[in-house]
């Protein structure tokens, strides 16, 4: 029996995608025996490439079904069944990562009629869904949706059937489930003593020596992957742990801060990577000859001081959709769209004609200073307020004249505006390129934090 299905996702980084569709049929090898198709609502922020390769946008997952509501039918219509995909890596990846977040282990075999085309219908020019089932003769309808990508998955899979007829091919290309790793008894004693919680931990060699330092909301769980993955670097890892440590910090913000810091403090062996930099990419602002204020996605440089910065490109220009539709900005001068006339959002009346000067200067600038107001924190005297170690206390964040100048953690009883008493409980920590990074990126993710703004001395 096997289901063959396809899933559609809000893309993102690797292992943080969400499903936005799926569409399972069951097919035991003649007919179709039963079928699950569905929207579901990812709870996080689709990618605009994703929008315009699929047209699935978040209003249309408003009211559809989150994971866990459809998870229970997944499990049903998939049970003894070989799990069938074009490119079956990629949505048995997605699925059991969707499962792990509920905590149930997803095991199935798999078939890639990725891999079976290219052995059993060889020399095509593109092995792609699209351009494979053309070249076949295969109709298609609703390409890049789950339930057309599913359906032209199935009628290739009968045909790939057909083709191995006994059935020789397909039996030595299906996947195992796989089997779990065990685990050594000095790594099982090291797992069970950690505790599922957010902060900092620090992995030991044999000598005590610091050898890597990360971050994480679940500190057991990361250190179970470190030590059963299989990367070049978690093998390295594995071999010279000998303890691992930790400080609770409650908030990601005080942990990603923290992480910083003593990786930069301290340079374990195996943070070379995150010693680098954390961001490639920012956006500046300036003004035109016309007096519009044009915002610039860049390469991140010393010398200009930044709006906001970015992991990546990609990172930045989904930022840049997002504020030009909640501020109603100009495509054209926010480098989303290159034209010399009017841009496209004014031909459907969501820019107000800034690309044409239709719109005062003063009018589209107020908008772009909210903006900058609402993402920087420059020359601002203010803290931020997040989770604590314990359920009656909080993190501060304490920045002052934009100027991060450390953390800390106060009871719910204090008088946390009182700068004295602020002052007080802070910790000192370094100013830095990364750590305005690492704010800024958290504040752009994290729209409900608590922000106050202190009264300037």
């Amino acid at each position: 029996m096997y289901a063959i299905l396809d899933i559609e996702t809000t893309g993102g980084k690797y292992n943080e995608e969400g499903i936005t569709e799926i569409a399972i049929y069951k097919f035991d090898g003649h007919n179709e025996v039963d079928k699950f198709i569905s929207l579901v609502n990812p709870e996080r922020d689709i990618q605009p490439f994703v929008v315009n390769l699929t047209g699935i946008n978040s209003n249309m997952l408003k009211t559809a079904p989150k994971f866990y509501e459809v998870a229970k039918r997944i499990v049903e219509i998939t049970e003894d069944c070989i799990i069938v995909a074009h490119n079956s890596e990629f949505d048995y990846r997605i699925l059991r990562t969707e499962f792990k977040r509920l905590g149930f282990a997803f095991k199935r075999e798999t078939l890639c009629t990725v891999e079976l085309s290219k052995q059993l219908i060889p020399d095509q020019p593109s092995y792609s869904l699209g351009k494979l089932t053309r070249s076949l003769g295969i109709p298609v309808s609703d390409r890049h949706r789950a339930n057309g990508d599913a359906m032209a998955t199935v009628k290739l899979f009968k045909m790939l059937l057909a083709k191995d007829s006994d059935k020789s091919i397909i039996k030595k290309n299906i996947k195992k489930s796989e089997v779990e790793k065990r685990i050594n008894t000095t790594h099982k004693t090291i797992i069970e003593a950690l505790p599922a919680v957010t902060g900092v931990y620090y992995i030991h060699d044999v000598d005590g020596n610091i050898i890597y330092i990360g971050k994480s909301n679940n500190i057991k769980h990361r250190i179970n992957q470190h030590l059963t993955d299989k990367s070049s670097k978690s093998k390295k890892i594995q071999l010279q742990v000998a303890s691992v440590t930790y400080e609770k910090t409650g908030s990601e913000l005080v942990a990603l801060l923290k992480e910083s810091e003593e990786i930069k403090r301290n340079k374990p062996i195996y943070n070379r990577a995150l010693r680098r930099n954390i961001f490639t990419h920012a956006l500046y602002s300036y003004q035109d000859n016309n007096g519009y204020t044009i915002l610039n996605i860049d390469i991140a440089e010393g010398e200009t001081r930044p709006i906001t910065t970015f992991t990546n490109r990609q990172s930045a220009k989904s930022f840049m959709f997002k504020v030009v539709e909640e501020y109603n900005l100009c495509q054209k001068l926010t480098g989303l769209y290159k034209t010399k006339s009017s841009c496209f959002n004014y031909s459907i009346k969501e820019c107000f004609g800034a690309c044409l000067e239709e719109e005062p200067s003063g009018s589209y600038n107020n908008r772009v200073e909210q903006l900058i107001e609402k993402y920087s924190y420059e020359n601002k005297d203010m803290i931020i307020i997040d989770k604590g170690r314990d359920i009656d206390e909080r993190s501060v964040i304490y920045i002052q004249s934009g100027v991060f100048k450390g953390l800390g953690f106060f009871d719910l009883n204090y008088q946390i505006t009182n700068i004295e008493i602020l002052q007080s409980i802070i910790t000192p920590m370094e100013n830095n390129r990364d750590t305005q990074h690492i704010i800024q990126s958290y504040l752009r993710r994290n729209k409900r934090l608590k922000i106050v703004k202190l009264p300037t001395e």
